[in-house]
Formats: C-alpha cells, sequence, structure tokens
C-alpha cells in the first residue's frame, strides 16, 4: 500500500475517493476517526492508499483532475 493523498480537507478525499473507484482502484482510508484525539478540528490529516500496482494510474487520475497529493 502506498500513501497518495493527504489532506485535513473532508470533501477532498470523498471526491478523489470517488475517482479512484469510479476507475476501478481500491481506496483504502486512514486517519479517518482521528479528529476525536484534536477535538474534531479537523487539522489532523486523513490519508488515502492505495495498492502499489495501482499507484501510477491513481497518481495519473488524481493529478487530471487538479487534486494536489498534500504531501
Amino acid at each position: 500500500m502506498k500513501e497518495i493523498l493527504r489532506s485535513t480537507d473532508p470533501t477532498v478525499i470523498a471526491f478523489a475517493t470517488a475517482l479512484l473507484e469510479g476507475e476501478d482502484i481500491a481506496v483504502f482510508h486512514l486517519d479517518v476517526h482521528m479528529s476525536i484525539l484534536d477535538g474534531s478540528l479537523g487539522i489532523l490529516p486523513q490519508r488515502l492508499m492505495v495498492a502499489d500496482r495501482d499507484v501510477f494510474i491513481a497518481q495519473a487520475v488524481l493529478r487530471d483532475n487538479g487534486i494536489d497529493p498534500g504531501r
């Protein structure tokens, strides 16, 4: 698994997830429930991970849709 996106904006995470799943790329979310630790302020980023074999295509999908990977 490789990280392809890191963001504190839940709308970016949702949009990227929809785009990737539309291309039949399995997406795994990390740090979704970390807002409990920061008091629901949204300062801790969430991460999207994909399988190693899908990294190149996933990065191209995000780039083509103007999504900054945030790393």
